[in-house]
């Protein structure tokens, strides 16, 4: 973390999914916080994240999430969907930030703010393991909802990643307007690429 300068944590959820929008969220925490548990959201259980979001909600300078749906995730490809994303929720933010920190290693310049990758960042820095316990929360809560309209797809549990179960259900009963056009929905053409 740059002393003395705003800076904003941004990461993203659901890159590996076969349904459902993208998240991302940007997160901007005091200088002083401290929080032991606060790590990668994929290393900490669904328990723990729901009671890290909590924490970073209250304690956050500035929160903001955003999504692009399943539609642009085709339209754009999963990594602009996901910088998109990661933009939308940067310009929601009630504060402005002086440095983005960005998890992976791609990203498009947002308006003239410098910003830096950090590969694994969410293991690395405070503010991008926040925004990533929140984009996936939000995620997950996102996906339940979805499962309540297409509840044979079994959203509930795979989030919409690329389970056996899910691709099970694809096979037995189709796509729905939430699945990503562009990504392999079936094992069978996994199967036959390999």
């Amino acid at each position: 973390m740059n002393k003395g300068i705003t800076e904003a944590g941004c990461d993203e959820a659901g890159r590996g999914c076969l349904s459902g929008p993208v998240f991302a969220a940007a997160v901007i925490l005091p200088p002083n916080f401290k929080c032991d548990l606060l790590n990668d959201s994929k290393q900490l259980s669904e328990k723990t994240r729901i009671e890290l979001r909590i924490i970073i909600e209250r304690e956050a300078l500035a929160y903001s999430v955003a999504s692009c749906t399943s539609q642009e995730v085709d339209d754009m490809n999963i990594l602009w969907a996901s910088v998109e994303a990661m933009h939308r929720a940067i310009a929601n933010l009630e504060v402005t930030p002086q440095h983005i920190l960005v998890d992976g290693n791609r990203f498009k310049d947002y308006k003239d703010i410098p910003h830096t990758c950090v590969v694994k960042g969410d293991g690395k820095y405070m503010s991008i393991a926040a925004a990533s316990i929140l984009a996936k929360t939000y995620r997950d809560e996102h996906m339940k909802k979805l499962h309540g309209e297409f509840p044979d797809y079994a959203w509930d549990r795979n989030k919409g990643y690329p389970t056996r179960t899910h691709r099970e259900a694809i096979e037995k009963y189709g796509i729905t307007c939430h699945h990503r056009m562009t990504f392999n929905l079936t094992q069978n053409e996994v199967d036959k690429e390999k």
